[in-house]
């Protein structure tokens, strides 16, 4: 009776973590965060991501200024930052 009941103790556990498992597997991946900057001189949006991080780096390295984030710099140099932008399409 032992034999059997040890057996069944390891079909259960084992059944449990296969369950636990395949739903951590099967669950879905999280979103990926969209950031939308309003750009008021051009009255558009744009999408911060990869490639708006990439440009706005390099206006900051033509323009010898340190890397500080966009939503720390003040109005007046965000319009200068969309202004060029606007002249430096991808």
């Amino acid at each position: 009776m032992h034999v059997a009941r040890r057996w069944l103790s390891a079909f259960v556990l084992t059944a449990a973590l296969a369950t636990t498992g395949s739903v951590v597997a099967a669950a879905p991946k999280p979103q990926e965060v969209q950031v939308r900057v309003y750009d008021p001189g051009h009255k558009d949006y744009h999408n911060w991501d990869e490639r708006e991080d990439r440009a706005y780096r390099h206006y900051l390295e033509e323009r010898h200024e340190q890397y500080r984030k966009y939503e720390k710099m003040k109005e007046k140099e965000q319009r200068d930052y969309w202004n060029w932008r606007h002249s430096h399409p991808d």
